[in-house]
């Protein structure tokens, strides 16, 4: 004879109903295990007695699972109920709003608009903020000039050393000329002179150099 269909309903003697709990929860989180071992599905089972003790199962830990399920009650959530989605979206406007007004009050009291609604404590505040821009102003300004002296500086000392190569070459030119000048003149058997015909060479470096060769004498016998 097969066993009888059981009839759910509260059991009203305490005993048997504490020895149905047991039994039954024990079972419950049993087949828990089982369903997320022999499926590697991710299971959490929460049970409250009727005395309000806590018995749970996570397969991972309660908490992921809580937290998984949470995630997915919402964009369920949102899939079935579009307009959610819209109030977000107009909550970010309103506060998006919010901020440019409070950013383009800001930015006349800066400018020293629309000061007449501010207390003396908030005018102080202001005088504060704007000393602070002051001086970061002052010494970014500061900073500028001294890199852009340093760089005029590199650039001279640049300059100064071409200077100095340039010269050495402007003496070197100079020799080699009054070398070439002495050899010339010294085998037309005449005293080495310096000539006044477009060959000059002084002294003075400052003065500028015109190379040119200029022809012998002839000497009648």
């Amino acid at each position: 004879m097969g066993r009888g269909k059981i009839v759910i309903r509260r059991i009203e003697n305490s005993t048997s109903r504490q020895v149905t709990f047991s039994k039954r929860r024990n079972g419950l989180l049993k087949k828990a295990k089982e369903l997320s071992i022999l499926c590697d599905a991710e299971v959490g089972v929460i049970i409250f007695s009727s005395t309000g003790k806590l018995y749970d199962f996570g397969s991972t830990s309660m908490k992921s699972v809580i937290e998984r399920y949470k995630k997915s009650r919402e964009d369920h959530h949102q899939l079935i109920n579009p307009s959610s989605e819209v109030k977000f979206w107009q909550r970010e406007a309103a506060t998006l709003r919010q901020q440019l007004q409070s950013l383009q009050e800001n930015h006349r009291r800066m400018m020293g608009e629309g000061l007449s609604s501010l207390t003396t404590k908030d005018l102080g505040k202001l005088e504060s903020q704007l000393e602070v821009s002051l001086h970061a102003a002052r010494m970014k300004k500061d900073q500028l000039l001294i890199d852009e002296i340093q760089e005029l500086n590199r650039e001279g000392n640049y300059i100064y050393q071409e200077n100095v190569e340039l010269q050495k070459k402007v003496n070197l030119i100079r020799q080699e000329n009054m070398e070439l000048y002495k050899k010339v003149h010294g085998r037309m058997g005449k005293k080495a002179a310096v000539p006044t015909n477009g060959c000059d060479i002084g002294e003075d470096p400052h003065v500028p150099i015109h190379l040119q060769l200029c022809q012998p004498t002839s000497t009648k016998p």
